[in-house]
């Protein structure tokens, strides 16, 4: 039988400070990266490679809402929060339950407000949350099989 492998953007639950997020913009709605790579290469004038472990598991995530989502006022709030009293710092988590993928930083922060913008159409807003540690698993998504009627 045939396998096929399904992606549920609406089984993507994403939390920030124990928060859910929703109004998730169509297209790419969160992206999540590492700051520096895990290991830095260097090869001598004999051909030996070497290589340096970078501890740095630092990262970003960034969530792209709908300009109607009332996840912007959480973001908001927690901007606000961090830049007049230094505590905005909150766990934030990803989870794809139609898959394996985990994303968790138990520090993420706003980095700055968003820029907005109004016009005739609904438009999107991009928050930048960064995170001091950065856990990333990425995994595949559950395989189902095809029923044939016999």
């Amino acid at each position: 039988m045939a396998e096929v492998r399904t992606l549920d953007p609406a089984k993507v639950v994403i939390s920030v400070g124990g928060v859910p997020i929703s109004g998730y913009a169509d297209g790419t709605f969160i992206r999540v990266e590492r700051s520096s790579d895990m290991f830095s290469k260097v090869v001598g004038a004999d051909g030996k490679t070497a290589r340096a472990k970078s501890n740095d598991r630092s990262g970003t995530v960034i969530l792209t809402l709908l300009q109607t989502s009332p996840s912007n006022d959480v973001l908001s709030g927690l901007a606000i929060l961090d830049e007049l009293q230094n505590s905005g710092v909150v766990p934030i988590g990803a989870t794809d339950l139609s898959g394996a993928t985990t994303i968790f930083s138990g520090t993420g922060w706003v980095r700055k407000m968003p820029d907005w913008e109004a016009g005739k159409e609904i438009g999107n807003i991009e928050w930048t949350i960064d995170c001091a540690d950065l856990e990333i698993f990425i995994g595949g998504n559950k395989a189902s099989e095809a029923v044939l009627n016999q």
